[in-house]
């Protein structure tokens, strides 16, 4: 595909819809980069995780804070892999990122303001030469509520749990699917109700429910949005 126009895409939606996948693939069809938020906040739990030494029920709001100014974060493109991979203090954590810890923790650093502005200067920065195809929480409602094309995406729950349960287990952790569907319910009930930008469709959002959708399914749909939206 090539001479695109080059537009903001905006992908928001429920933890476990595929939105990595969908955001990934579609931005290496349309040649744009790719911008994963949720590993960024994920780099910011990790590093919140290894600065407390231990797992803590309750975050301390004042180390969050504190700890930013000793964050930076990067995306570089990984040529074997053909993937843009998240770099916390010059570290690739693309790997360390995904563990039922750091997912139990994220949505509790997530909804600090302190983070979530933090977060949102460098997003804003990223895609404001536009070619992007970004994704999160709440891309489309405040990071680029003037892009393009907005997507939200949606899945049943226990198809979710699943989905994540084959994803860690084959990274080599060993949880439960009671364990992944209750972290996920969790993250659902906090992102949707947290004060600072809660998880909500994104004013004229097309939803995608891909419940079940294969990935190449899903990501023609995604395609013909844009095309759409393009007028090819």
């Amino acid at each position: 595909m090539t001479d695109i126009k080059k537009i903001a895409i905006a992908i928001d939606g429920y933890s476990s819809t595929g939105k990595s996948t969908l955001a990934k693939n579609l931005a290496q069809k349309l040649k744009y980069s790719y911008v994963n938020t949720g590993a960024m906040y994920r780099s910011v739990a990790l590093h919140y995780l290894r600065q407390q030494k231990k797992i803590a029920k309750d975050v301390k709001i004042k180390e969050v804070i504190k700890s930013l100014n000793n964050i930076h974060i990067a995306f570089f493109f990984n040529e074997d892999n053909n993937t843009d991979e998240v770099f916390l203090n010059g570290e690739n954590v693309h790997n360390k990122i995904n563990s039922l810890e750091v997912s139990n923790l994220v949505s509790k650093i997530s909804k600090i303001k302190e983070v979530r502005n933090f977060m949102v200067r460098i997003q804003k920065e990223l895609g404001k030469n536009k070619a992007v195809v970004m994704e999160g929480r709440d891309i489309g409602t405040v990071v680029l509520p003037q892009a393009e094309v907005k997507i939200f995406m949606t899945a049943k729950k226990k198809i979710r749990a699943k989905r994540r349960l084959d994803e860690l287990q084959k990274k080599g952790y060993k949880v439960s699917l009671e364990e992944v569907l209750e972290n996920i319910e969790d993250r659902d009930f906090q992102d949707e109700n947290r004060i600072e930008s809660p998880l909500k469709k994104p004013d004229k959002a097309y939803v995608i429910d891909n419940s079940n959708m294969s990935l190449n399914e899903q990501l023609d749909v995604a395609l013909k949005i844009v095309l759409k939206v393009l007028n090819m």
